[in-house]
C-alpha cells in the first residue's frame, strides 16, 4: 500500500443506544500511516465513534449499528468477524492510564501471552523491549522492568499502556484523549510519540484540545450532535474551514 491508501472506511455509519441515535450517517476514509483527529464538544459522539472502530460499544446493552466500517476492505461488523482478533488489529489507549497491577514487563507482555501467536510468545523478551522502545520509555524503565507499573508517574504509565497496545502488533491505534489527564510536560512527550508512531501505525485520536489536534494530526474530523460536520486535512480545516459551524467551534465561539 502507498502512504495514502485508505486503511479504515466508514460508510453511512449510525449507532443507537436503544432508541437513542448517538451517531448518524458518518462517512469518512482514514488513510494509513497518518494521524486522524476527531474533535467536537463534549457529548457529541467522538468517543462513541472511536470505540465503534474496534467494537468496544458491543459491551454496552442495546447497542445496534447501521452502515459499515471496513478495515482493509473487510466489514468489521460482518457476522463472521472474530472480535477478539479485530481488537488485536485495532488497539486502544484510554483517557486515563490504566496499567494492570503487575510489573512493567508483565503489563507489556500480557497481550502476547494471551494471544495465539506462538512465534511472538517464543521471543517475548524481544517483543517487550521493542514495544517499550516504540513507546519511548525503554530508557526510563529498562533497569526496573520487574517493578510494579503502578509506581510510575501518570505520563510514564500512559506510555506503558501504549507499549502494551503496540506489543501485539496492531495495524491501527485508537487514542481516546490520551493526554487529557497529564501535565504539560507529559503531554508533550505523548504528542511527540504520536508523531513518531505514525511512521508505522494508523492512528486515530479523540481530543478536546484544538491546539493538540493542530499539532499532531494530518486530518481532522469535526463531529457535532452525532453527525460529521467536516473532514479534511488539518492544515486546511484550521485555516479555511468549509463549514461556518467548524469555524465557530475552532475559534472558540462555542463548545
Amino acid at each position: 500500500m502507498s502512504d495514502q491508501s485508505t486503511r479504515l472506511a466508514i460508510d453511512n455509519f449510525s449507532l443507537f443506544y436503544g432508541l437513542t441515535k448517538a451517531l448518524e450517517g458518518i462517512t469518512m476514509e482514514i488513510p494509513e500511516r497518518q494521524v486522524t483527529a476527531i474533535i467536537g464538544p463534549s457529548g457529541c459522539g467522538k468517543s462513541t465513534l472511536l470505540r465503534a472502530v474496534n467494537r468496544m460499544n458491543d459491551l454496552i446493552d442495546e447497542v445496534r449499528v447501521e452502515g459499515t466500517i471496513s478495515l482493509d476492505g473487510e466489514d468489521i461488523y460482518a457476522r463472521n468477524i472474530d472480535v477478539v482478533a479485530l481488537r488485536r488489529k485495532v488497539g486502544m489507549v484510554f483517557q486515563r492510564p490504566n496499567p494492570f497491577p503487575k510489573s512493567i514487563y508483565e503489563n507489556v507482555a500480557f497481550g502476547v501471552r494471551m494471544g495465539e501467536n506462538q512465534q511472538m510468545k517464543s521471543r517475548i523478551e524481544e517483543v517487550v523491549e521493542r514495544s517499550l522502545k516504540e513507546a519511548a520509555i525503554w530508557e526510563e524503565v529498562k533497569d526496573r522492568l520487574h517493578r510494579s507499573a503502578m509506581e510510575l508517574s501518570g505520563g510514564q504509565q500512559q506510555r506503558i499502556c501504549i507499549a502494551r497496545a503496540l506489543a501485539v502488533e496492531p495495524e491501527v491505534v485508537l487514542m481516546d484523549e490520551p493526554a487529557s489527564a497529564l501535565d504539560p510536560l507529559a503531554t508533550a512527550k505523548i504528542e511527540e510519540l504520536i508523531f513518531r508512531l505514525k511512521e508505522k501505525y494508523t492512528i486515530v485520536i479523540v481530543t478536546h484540545n484544538m491546539q493538540q489536534a493542530a499539532r499532531v494530526s494530518d486530518r481532522t474530523a469535526f463531529v457535532m450532535l452525532g453527525k460529521l460536520v467536516e473532514f479534511d486535512k488539518t492544515t486546511k480545516m484550521f485555516t479555511s474551514p468549509a463549514d461556518k459551524l467548524t469555524e465557530e467551534y475552532i475559534t472558540g465561539r462555542f463548545g
